[in-house]
């Protein structure tokens, strides 16, 4: 017969790559990630019985890599909304960053650049300008499908502070992209899909291929509480860890914070 404890690693292995593409998002490092993943693991085993079985054990465990979070400098590190538009003056500036990513795109064999897993990528830099709490609601209930009564469980908060966190997040990201994107506004600030497109696949049509997902396609027609249900679609679909372009992007959000904090510097100085 099966221990608790081999029935609950079997059930862990299950949802194992979910529980680290959701602290990857949170994160947005790949090793904090991993790590995260496994503090998780060991404290949950090591504490197996004081599970008591009221939530399920993925929701459980959840709750124990949330808590994690809330200890992680770098899930706590708030970014600015202007981030990615100084990472990118920080890129212009730097020849050996751009033949860094390039040779990401040449060498790597998850370094292709894709439009939509781009606009995954853009969602979750956008979510780190969210408070963390509304960052992890807004995860756990629009991307990992998880209930309201069970992000209680998993956050310790009220349902009334789950609901409004939840709707404060989404009323964000809608604003920010709806000033940001030009994919969607055709006169957002950003205009990376097309640009980053025309430098690693510049073979690649990137109209054509914006035009294939559905938010591009009925932009429109909708408003942008629709247009980020469609945004939100495409990144369920995704795992931000096993994509095409996987390893260009983490060089990115790896490193923005960093680009970010040398062109907000420089800005102070002249």
């Amino acid at each position: 017969m099966m221990s608790k404890a081999e029935k609950y690693q079997q059930e862990f292995i299950q949802f194992r790559n979910e529980l680290k593409s959701f602290i990857y998002r949170i994160v947005n490092h790949r090793q904090e990630a991993e790590d995260i993943t496994q503090d998780t693991y060991v404290k949950a085993f090591k504490n197996l019985d004081s599970f008591q079985e009221k939530s399920s054990f993925k929701t459980w465990t959840f709750s124990i890599a949330t808590n994690l979070l809330r200890d992680s400098f770098r899930a706590r590190r708030k970014w600015g909304e202007d981030w990615q538009d100084l990472g990118k003056e920080f890129n212009q500036e730097n020849e050996q960053i751009l033949r860094d990513k390039v040779d990401i795109s040449h060498t790597s064999e998850h370094g292709k650049f894709v439009i939509r897993e781009h606009i995954n990528f853009c969602f979750t830099c956008i979510s780190k300008t969210l408070l963390l709490t509304n960052q992890i609601c807004l995860m756990l209930k629009e991307v990992y499908n998880f209930k309201v009564n069970e992000i209680m469980l998993i956050t310790n908060l009220t349902e009334g502070k789950v609901k409004h966190a939840i709707a404060g997040a989404r009323r964000d990201m809608s604003r920010i992209f709806e000033r940001r994107c030009s994919l969607i506004s055709k006169k957002g600030i950003c205009h990376q899909c097309t640009e980053l497109n025309n430098v690693f696949n510049p073979e690649q049509d990137a109209h054509m291929e914006a035009n294939k997902v559905k938010m591009a396609k009925e932009a429109e027609q909708a408003n942008y509480d629709e247009l980020l249900q469609l945004r939100l679609q495409l990144v369920k679909a995704i795992d931000p860890l096993n994509a095409e372009g996987t390893n260009l992007h983490n060089f990115i959000t790896e490193n923005c914070p960093d680009w970010a904090k040398h062109q907000m510097l420089k800005q102070v100085k002249h």
